[in-house]
């Protein structure tokens, strides 16, 4: 089979209508919304775009549905989980490849977002059979103490283009697990990976009506009628800090159970005892996964300064060796940007940096050409004033700026409105947690730079959100404890 005719294969595999009480249906008044190859900036496809009456109906489905997927034994909603565990490994070439045309990382990086995705599936699957409460003696010894859990009721979720199955499943995973309903609505720019993975739920026997899919043009107008909606008991976001305390501020009219998975300002702090070799490879994986597209993204290089130097000409040699190019080709590293506008962010961000006394080692330009390619990118010498020290990058673009001193280092990491994640490189144990401690952030990797782990918590603290995703932790955000006081 020629490329062209697999990829056409697997677009046209997906369904592009929405998905609502367990049917597949047009939008109401039949409207339909472009997805865009950021590759070539050419339509892939077109899905349903929702309207206010298709999201009602979504959510009524979910009401619906709810009194009766509650009451679903654990172990089969468990078993409906490891079917589609089992299918999206299956079928992880694929899926691989709709998710690689439709948000551009290369196909490596998108099997990789396959199996991490996956394994939400599996993990939740056995957490749902794990749902307990407690048993006590009251301290008086005259009655006892009985909790329960039990399942939230139905949630929103609003899900980003970066990670268009994994932000899917990290929510519908847990929350299908805990007995509850949802609404989702995926990201206008990549919506084919979450309608497959409706499919898959689907063929897994999920009842209709526990997952609904509304794919739209217009977020809000849809959605927060929904959210101010007293039916819907949770709601879950993943995107941005400034999208992020709207949604806070309508979800507090229903005083919703909120999670919030919003921006991210990266520190990467490398002390001079580091491997420094090390450091750089766990440098490419913490800046170039996702392009830099994503919210752990390292987004600023903090290096002690007799170091420094050579650590920023070591990660530009590896980053100046990457090649860029359409996803699907053979090698590519480094795939698009998801749109022309944010990749005018990441230019003017650099440019800033430039103007203010920032050395480009290597990149620092747009290149011609059909799609929304920005060449990988290192800035060393960056000034405290540079935009890029204090916004999200989200892109292939890695600033270094030295440091004297470990105080130095860590008050320059949590100097930031954002506290998702650091990471630490240091062989010196003693100092890695004394930092580690200091950090104000929800999650570390030490002497690594990847943390993303669907059998740990996912989350940080700050203007970066509240709430975890994946592990133990992630099922309780769909449980409400319930105390029973015994007289016996």
């Amino acid at each position: 089979m020629s490329t062209a005719s697999a990829e056409q294969g697997v677009v046209e595999g997906v369904q592009t209508k929405l998905f609502i009480a367990g049917q597949w249906r047009d939008a109401a008044e039949g409207g339909t919304l472009p997805v865009e190859d950021p590759a070539t900036g050419e339509t892939l496809t077109e899905v349903a775009d929702a309207t206010l009456d298709d999201a009602k109906a979504a959510l009524a489905a979910a009401h619906e549905t709810f009194p009766e997927w509650r009451n679903t034994a654990p172990r089969e909603r468990g078993d409906v989980l490891r079917r589609a565990y089992d299918a999206i490994m299956e079928r992880q070439d694929d899926l691989a490849l709709l998710m690689t045309l439709e948000m551009g990382k290369p196909l490596a990086e998108s099997k990789a977002e396959i199996v991490y995705a996956a394994n939400f599936f599996r993990w939740y699957s056995e957490e749902a059979v794990r749902i307990d409460g407690r048993y006590t003696v009251s301290e008086n010894g005259a009655g006892r103490v009985l909790t329960m859990r039990q399942p939230v009721g139905p949630c929103l979720f609003i899900t980003p283009w970066n990670f268009p199955l994994a932000m899917g499943t990290r929510k519908v995973g847990p929350a299908i697990a805990a007995g509850c309903t949802m609404v989702v609505k995926p990201a206008k720019q990549t919506p084919l990976s979450m309608l497959a993975m409706a499919q898959i739920l689907e063929e897994a026997g999920l009842p209709g009506g526990v997952l609904n899919v509304v794919t739209a043009s217009r977020s809000g107008s849809i959605m927060e009628p929904l959210i101010r909606d007293p039916r819907t008991r949770k709601l879950s976001f993943t995107g941005s800090t400034e999208i992020g305390k709207v949604l806070i501020e309508q979800s507090a009219e229903q005083v919703l159970r909120v999670s919030m998975e919003l921006g991210g300002n990266a520190p990467f702090l490398i002390f001079e005892d580091a491997d420094l070799d090390q450091a750089v490879e766990g440098a490419l994986i913490a800046k170039m996964r996702n392009g830099g597209e994503a919210c752990t993204s390292a987004n600023r290089f903090h290096v002690a300064g007799e170091v420094a130097d050579e650590f920023a000409e070591k990660l530009a040699a590896r980053i100046g060796d990457l090649k860029v190019g359409r996803g699907t080709e053979p090698d590519v590293k480094v795939g698009p940007l998801i749109d022309d506008d944010q990749r005018g962010k990441v230019a003017e961000l650099v440019d800033d940096a430039v103007g203010k006394g920032a050395k480009v080692l290597v990149g620092g330009e747009k290149l011609d050409g059909a799609g929304y390619f920005y060449r990988p990118t290192v800035v060393a010498d960056v000034p405290q004033n540079a935009r890029m020290l204090a916004e999200e990058i989200f892109g292939p673009v890695a600033p270094v700026k030295g440091f004297s001193s470990e105080d130095e280092a860590i008050a320059a990491a949590n100097d930031t409105e954002y506290g998702l994640v650091a990471y630490v490189f240091t062989r010196d144990i003693n100092r890695a947690f004394r930092v580690i401690e200091k950090l104000e952030t929800g999650m570390v990797g030490l002497n690594q730079g990847i943390v993303s782990n669907a059998g740990a918590p996912f989350g940080g603290i700050k203007q970066s959100g509240y709430g975890r995703e994946g592990g133990p932790e992630g099922l309780l955000e769909y449980l409400e404890t319930k105390y029973v006081a015994m007289n016996i």
